[in-house]
């Protein structure tokens, strides 16, 4: 049984996304013409500290204690040519703390509804293969994000920001005759949101993968630079509304992705797992993640 992996990075990417999200969002990899994955996934992660501007402050806000999320996401990817594909994901999201403290802006201390709708489009603009059997593979991406759950966006605990995001990416990926693969990406995002001046960011991934028959796995870094916005305890945040100002802080981090995916049934059936950890930020929060899915692809 040969294993591709052109229906396993979208799957690895959803988890990903789930474990910690605003990162780069495609892949290297693309799925034969007419090819569908579908795939559903379970997060969970959790934190008790977070970045005050870029200091790390231990325990959370307003005596929340530990504050953990659970993250049940739907995720299908087609691929309309051999070359371009089209990706939907979207999340429902469960947030509450430790403590039960009331969050300073909504009241609650338990938030959960669906998120944001994700689509993109990914096109690979050129592949070349060399003699020793590597290649290089060099594609480009553009996709929205727009909030569909009607969440309140401000807000300690809030299910996301609120923007409705464009993004562009591009990226390029060496793949090796062993199949050992590199791939780079960077992307930038332009949010907007009516009652809120939400910083737009640049994202930046670098991963190292490999795959055989039996599995594919890979490990990435992950970086996002937001270009504007305030610090979380700064006298600008103050008057800014404080938690309820949260949507404009300038949000940057350096995350940590470990992805395993493993076939169960032919090509059409398979499970994947990731780990996700943030090592430095700035007004984001210091938290680590565990993600599992199911995949199914239909050709």
């Amino acid at each position: 049984m040969l294993i591709t992996p052109k229906r396993i990075l979208w799957i690895l990417c959803l988890l990903s996304i789930s474990a910690i999200s605003a990162q780069t969002v495609v892949n290297g990899f693309f799925p034969k013409k007419n090819e569908l994955t579908v795939a559903s996934s379970y997060s969970s992660k959790s934190y008790d500290n977070f970045y005050r501007g870029e200091i790390l402050t231990p325990g959370n806000p307003a005596n929340m204690g530990e504050i953990s999320s659970s993250i049940y996401s739907i995720y299908g990817e087609y691929g309309i040519l051999d070359w371009l594909s089209a990706s939907a994901n979207m999340p429902y999201i469960s947030i509450e703390n430790e403590t039960g403290a009331l969050d300073p802006v909504q009241g609650v201390s338990q938030v959960d509804g669906i998120q944001d709708l994700n689509v993109f489009f990914k096109a690979k603009i050129l592949e070349k293969s060399f003699k020793n059997a590597s290649k290089i593979a060099i594609g480009g991406a553009t996709g929205v994000t727009v909030p569909v759950g009607g969440y309140e966006e401000a807000g300690i605990l809030s299910l996301g920001s609120g923007a409705t995001v464009v993004d562009g990416c591009g990226f390029v990926q060496f793949t090796t005759s062993s199949n050992l693969f590199v791939e780079l990406q960077a992307m930038y995002s332009l949010k907007n949101n009516s009652d809120f001046d939400v910083p737009d960011a640049f994202v930046y991934s670098a991963k190292l993968g490999y795959y055989n028959n039996w599995f594919y796995a890979h490990a990435k870094i992950g970086v996002q630079n937001s270009l504007s916005g305030f610090d979380i305890g700064s006298q600008a945040f103050v008057d800014a509304g404080g938690a309820a100002a949260l949507p404009e802080t300038e949000v940057d981090f350096a995350n940590v992705y470990f992805d395993l995916y493993v076939p169960l049934y032919k090509k059409t059936l398979g499970v994947s797992s990731g780990y996700a950890i943030n090592m430095d930020g700035q007004n984001y929060n210091k938290e680590s993640s565990f993600s599992l899915g199911l995949v199914y692809t239909v050709r």
